[in-house]
């Protein structure tokens, strides 16, 4: 007979599973009725020539995600209730391997099975749905390189801070989750150094840019930004993928700003100029600490609640646990994660705030908003993105606003470019209303 919590768990992660599925199903319709709506504006401003591909490719996305996702779920929740969780962990248990030992080995199991889960998923959605839309540049070779490395990434990484927690349950019995906790943040902070010299690395080449017209292009906008011309790097992204992008990353002597290669092959350089500054706004405006203050606050509420999961005996009986520390943070897991979720349209305001921050930034930087528009209509328009997102999925999904919204916003607070002409007469075509 399967125990009330078990049955909680289910209703949990299948409720969570059901809005998620609803909530992509409303935003593709509701952004295909937008698409068809502003169909000129799609064509003009974002430079797509057929917007049904812009639709096709984010109604095969949607659907890739939830099939994937379903199964996944399924085949936990099946793991769980059916008592093949408790039984492995039993059987670590039996092993006389220490406890901590036991925790990791537990963990590395459900890393590499999730890895073995989502390959296939990922092989389809690399050779043939980016494939079919133009965006793939991986070989097979490449592909099976990256899910091996990084596989071992998560397995090195998700080892040492499993085990860190885990020593600090053996060695702090009574105050492990503020341990574990302050051994958290601080892994934050040392990724933070450690993935863009030797993570990031370990995937793509990193060039500094110097020595040419894009070089000169940087040093303006950092004098313009009231920086000194730090680390601005390009990245080989066209290596797997035409998709275009850019990001900050690190703090102190570590941080740098990376600019993908497809961005700055389809970018002029105002527009680039702008996504730049946008990127150094996150480091003058202090959001990288301000994201990692209320990811700690997070962090502490997940604690807080691991402590009560684990001191609780109802979730040793109910999934038929040894009585190991490990097994039973493992549950509580599973049940902080959907309630996570859930709380997605509260944390991502922090990160929506930011962003409209930094657009600021750039617009001021860049002396009006023309070039940050076409920066992010250019973004928009090549990587196929959905312009009109349903409220609801964007509320539970998006840490950026709109690009319309972005654009709209950018417009009415800096209507003119240093010309004194009109944004809208150089930056493309007016924004279609918010619907």
């Amino acid at each position: 007979m399967v125990s009330l919590p078990a049955l909680a768990l289910v209703g949990l992660l299948g409720g969570v599973l059901v809005l998620e599925t609803v909530l992509g199903y409303l935003n593709v319709r509701y952004g295909a009725e937008a698409v068809r709506d502003a169909d000129e504006w799609v064509r003009d401003a974002l430079d797509v020539d057929d917007p049904e591909e812009l639709l096709a490719y984010q109604r095969a996305k949607t659907t890739l995600s939830r099939v994937q996702s379903w199964l996944g779920v399924v085949l936990l929740l099946a793991a769980v209730v059916s008592g093949l969780y408790g039984d492995v962990a039993a059987a670590l248990s039996a092993t006389g391997l220490p406890s901590v030992a036991q925790g990791v080995v537990l963990l590395a199991g459900a890393i590499v099975a999730g890895r073995v889960l989502s390959a296939p998923f990922d092989a389809y959605e690399t050779f043939v749905v980016e494939e079919r839309f133009g965006f793939n540049n991986q070989t097979a070779a490449l592909w099976l390189r990256d899910l091996l490395v990084g596989t071992g990434v998560a397995l090195v990484f998700g080892g040492i801070v499993a085990g860190a927690v885990l020593l600090a349950v053996a060695a702090l019995p009574r105050v492990w989750p503020v341990a574990g906790w302050a051994l958290v943040v601080a892994f934050s902070l040392l990724m933070m150094v450690i993935y863009p010299r030797v993570i990031a690395p370990l995937f793509n080449d990193f060039e500094p840019i110097e020595g040419s017209d894009l070089r000169d292009a940087v040093e303006d906008v950092f004098e313009r930004a009231g920086f000194e011309c730090e680390q601005v790097y390009e990245m080989d992204a066209s290596r797997r993928s035409s998709h275009s992008n850019a990001y900050f990353v690190g703090f102190g002597r570590a941080k740098r700003v990376v600019l993908f290669d497809t961005l700055v092959e389809q970018m002029d350089r105002e527009a680039i100029q702008a996504v730049l500054a946008h990127e150094l706004a996150h480091w003058k405006k202090a959001h990288i600490w301000k994201q990692l203050a209320a990811s700690a606050v997070q962090m502490a509420v997940v604690f807080a609640f691991l402590w009560w999961v684990t001191t609780s005996q109802w979730v040793y009986a109910a999934f038929g646990l040894p009585s190991e520390t490990y097994a039973a943070l493992g549950i509580g897991l599973l049940y902080a994660g959907p309630v996570l979720t859930l709380s997605a349209p509260l944390t991502n305001q922090l990160s929506l705030a930011h962003e409209r921050e930094a657009d600021d930034f750039a617009a001021e930087t860049m002396g009006g908003a023309a070039a940050m528009t076409r920066a992010l209509r250019t973004l928009a328009g090549e990587n196929l993105s959905n312009p009109f997102p349903h409220p609801a999925y964007a509320a539970f999904h998006l840490t950026h606003p709109s690009i319309p919204e972005r654009i709209r916003r950018l417009r009415e607070q800096y209507g003119k470019d240093e010309s004194g002409a009109p944004d809208g007469a150089e930056g493309g075509p007016d924004v279609p209303p918010a619907t």
